[in-house]
């Protein structure tokens, strides 16, 4: 069973990178819109990548 702290330390990143997804494909057109949208997408991968490497080192 997971613990409520690892599914927040999860979630909490992962919800601010779809935040960040969808204000910055709003402003696509200008810059801090597409630099939103690549922050949200390393907090998304940053996330999954560090949850595959941390099952792996188990």
């Amino acid at each position: 069973m997971i613990t409520m702290q690892a599914f927040h330390t999860m979630l909490i990143p992962i919800l601010t990178g779809m935040i960040l997804l969808a204000v910055g494909f709003n402003f696509r057109d200008k810059n801090v819109g597409v630099f939103g949208m690549w922050v949200g997408m390393l907090l998304i991968l940053g996330t999954v990548v560090y949850k595959i490497l941390a099952k792996l080192a188990e």
